[in-house]
């Protein structure tokens, strides 16, 4: 009988032990707390235009820019003494922002000559700062290339057209 009487009463005490545990509400405390809601609606975020184009990419052969050259003849053949003269210059003042083959502080000199006149080269060369203020695509490029604008080397016609001619052996 002792035996009934013990399982009696663990069968009792585990039933107040599960009466005890269980059917408590956790009470909030003051405090900081943060709820998350999931959003109801979505933004439709609509990716970049990636059709655009950039400045130093886009080819624009009719603009002759805005600056003294308004016509240039190039001969067939390159004179390879005046493109030798340009690399001379193009070195001298033109390295510390452009380097060949390659995106620098602005843009590669290397196939310029397949997306721009030589007019508008010349008056880049030439006139920048006039350029940027009123030619679309020398606006285009300054924003391209974070607002550095071209400096003005003050160089002559002849220094710009020797540049131009050295331009036509980059490919």
């Amino acid at each position: 009988m002792k035996t009934g009487k013990l399982s009696n009463g663990f069968v009792l005490l585990f039933v107040l032990i599960l009466l005890g545990c269980g059917g408590k509400e956790e009470k909030k405390q003051d405090g900081f707390s943060i709820e998350r809601k999931k959003a109801t609606t979505e933004k439709q975020v609509e990716p970049p235009a990636t059709n655009q184009v950039k400045a130093s990419e886009r080819i624009d052969l009719t603009s002759k820019g805005v600056g003294p050259i308004d016509s240039i003849t190039l001969d067939a053949e390159i004179d390879q003494a005046m493109a030798a003269q340009g690399e001379e210059v193009f070195n001298q003042m033109c390295m510390a922002c452009h380097r060949v083959g390659k995106k620098f502080i602005g843009p590669a000199p290397n196939g310029i000559l397949e997306k721009r006149t030589p007019e508008w080269v010349m008056n880049m060369i030439l006139n920048p700062e006039v350029m940027v203020k009123e030619d679309p695509l020398a606006k285009d490029l300054l924003v391209e290339f974070n607002g550095s604008p071209m400096a003005n080397q003050s160089l002559s016609e002849e220094q710009a057209r020797a540049i131009l001619e050295y331009f036509r052996t980059l490919k």
